[in-house]
């Protein structure tokens, strides 16, 4: 019988630890991430993410903010990792995702504190902004397996992700967050330092799909296997939130389960970026939510039940 999580099957056949070595040796010409900065991160050179051989993390705690489908009641077990391979000029958690608020950890540390979030009784382990530190969790992942977790893992991420290094996921994650930002390619040359990255996000969300399928849960409503994908309303970009709902329904599918997010402040640097530096309005946010209903998505964050079928 297959098991679950998966990562259960990979650790038993030694696979999670073929993939591990294999992504920590990556770490030598780093290209971890889109970013491809081609540094010698084993060594301890840094770049973009200011972030060498270890991971460093800020905070992991039983969080309670997440979805409804991951946070369950008794949290989802968060681990946010320092230093985003993103710049985004908005981002909403600047405090948290910046090396100078995070400090390094090592593999046996990083295993110790998804342990602990089992033993906390969270309902599931979710890496924040992994991106850049693929190869460490996936080295932490294993030690993690091998002293019992089992535990199925978010990868909550800005989409800004290497389809090689998705690859190494395979089988590894079992519930998919990215964000999908902007559209327009100048846009995310303004606002997050990436001019690929609408390109990015679309190839690394259709690899996620392939993985995982569309979001499933259990009988209590708790995700067990899926993608989530999350659109943040900003301002003055209704047409480019348009442009990503339908690409979601008519390239993923119109099941895609959507969280259209309200919370935008003008945080961090958005000051830099007038256009962009003030709250989105109730009429902005409730545009957004009919443009997705247009363009065919059925499934919404506290817009329509979470789904309560059962993983095969």
């Amino acid at each position: 019988m297959k098991q679950w999580p998966s990562y259960r099957e990979l650790h038993e056949s030694g696979e999670l630890r073929r993939r591990a070595d294999e992504a920590r040796a990556a770490l030598g010409r780093c290209r971890v991430c889109p970013r491809a900065c081609d540094v010698d991160r084993l060594a301890d050179e840094r770049a973009t993410c200011h972030t060498g051989r270890r991971a460093r993390v800020s905070t992991w705690y039983p969080h309670f903010g997440e979805e409804l489908a991951l946070r369950g009641h008794r949290g989802s077990g968060t681990i946010f990792f320092g230093a985003c391979n993103l710049q985004c000029f908005f981002c909403q958690n600047h405090e948290i995702s910046q090396a100078a608020a995070s400090r390094e950890v090592d593999a046996d540390e990083l295993a110790d504190m998804m342990l602990s979030l089992q033993e906390r009784g969270c309902h599931n382990i979710n890496w924040v902004s992994p991106e850049h530190v693929v190869p460490q969790a996936l080295d932490a992942l294993e030690l993690a397996a091998e002293r019992g977790l089992r535990l199925p893992i978010v990868y909550n991420t800005s989409g800004y992700d290497s389809l090689e290094t998705l690859r190494w996921l395979d089988g590894v994650v079992d519930i998919y967050l990215p964000d999908f930002k902007v559209w327009e390619p100048e846009t995310g040359r303004r606002y997050l330092k990436a001019a690929d990255y609408p390109s990015v996000a679309r190839a690394a969300i259709r690899e996620m799909a392939r993985q995982v399928g569309p979001l499933r849960c259990d009988s209590h409503g708790l995700a067990t296997r899926g993608l989530m994908v999350r659109h943040l309303v900003m301002p003055g970009l209704a047409a480019e939130a348009e442009a990503i709902f339908r690409w979601l329904a008519a390239e993923i599918g119109p099941d895609t389960w959507t969280h259209v997010m309200d919370q935008y402040t003008p945080l961090h640097r958005s000051d830099r970026r007038p256009e962009i530096d003030r709250e989105v309005s109730s009429d902005e946010w409730r545009a957004a939510i009919s443009a997705a209903r247009r363009a065919g998505l059925q499934r919404f964050e506290g817009i329509s039940p979470a789904p309560t079928n059962a993983p095969p």
